[in-house]
């Protein structure tokens, strides 16, 4: 990854940060997008400019506005020159039961995950057929099996799905776009996933037996972008096999 230049959205925090790290470690600059957590952006382009001076450069945008996604690509470009990878991890994620999902539910979680992904891969993809570079998208493994009472996401994740698989066809053969499928990595913040029984219930239907880390995600992003140049239009679940034991 020595040279090439990443755009990672959502990447302040938790899978994202993880993702940003790896990436880092493994050579590579990037600009990381940042809508509501600029304290945490700012420490990790600290932390990591620490390590290797002037590689990170974070950028605040909000995704539901569509005019920021191609300013958002284009600061990107004009600080470092090129840009070889984006990895669309920013996402909304709550749960919305079909008698109370809202059009605005359906606005955000579409948004964040969906449209989001599809209109930076436009504004991205001159650069990145210029750069022979990469797309990976943050999917879930719910994506093919829909999360009770969380239609409107697992709506949007299907999208992001079919849309991988899509962009994977649109950008070929210069652009390889795949994709990674989280299962049980980390708890979501909400207060209803506090509860010790609803998670131990994850856990026992994960083959390994237990919950990922946050870098398993990172290390599978940095596999697709680094080592796979024969791999494009494909989608890794990283789920210590809970899709297929469910």
């Amino acid at each position: 990854m020595q040279g090439k230049v990443i755009l990672v959205t959502g990447g302040a925090k938790r899978v994202g940060a993880a993702i940003c790290r790896r990436l880092h470690a493994a050579g590579a600059q990037l600009a990381i997008h940042y809508h509501t957590s600029a304290t945490e952006a700012q420490a990790l382009q600290t932390e990591l400019n620490a390590l290797r001076a002037d590689s990170v450069a974070v950028f605040s945008a909000d995704l539901l506005d569509l005019q920021a996604l191609p300013s958002l690509v284009a600061q990107s470009i004009a600080r470092f020159g090129r840009l070889d990878g984006l990895v669309n991890n920013a996402s909304s994620f709550y749960a919305t039961p079909l008698m109370d999902a809202t059009e605005q539910d359906w606005h955000d979680l579409l948004g964040t995950n969906l449209k989001a992904p599809l209109f930076l891969a436009q504004a991205a993809a001159t650069e990145l057929r210029r750069t022979q570079g990469s797309i990976v998208n943050i999917v879930d493994i719910h994506a093919e099996r829909p999360m009770k009472n969380h239609l409107v996401y697992s709506v949007a994740k299907a999208g992001l799905r079919a849309l991988t698989l899509g962009l994977a066809q649109e950008l070929a053969p210069e652009v390889r776009v795949n994709g990674v499928s989280p299962g049980p990595i980390l708890w979501p913040e909400h207060d209803d996933w506090r509860d010790a029984n609803k998670r131990a219930a994850i856990v026992a239907q994960t083959l390994l037996q237990r919950v990922g880390a946050p870098d398993d995600i990172a290390k599978t992003v940095l596999f697709l972008m680094q080592d796979a140049p024969y791999i494009t239009g494909q989608i890794i679940a990283v789920d210590g096999g809970k899709s297929i034991n469910t």
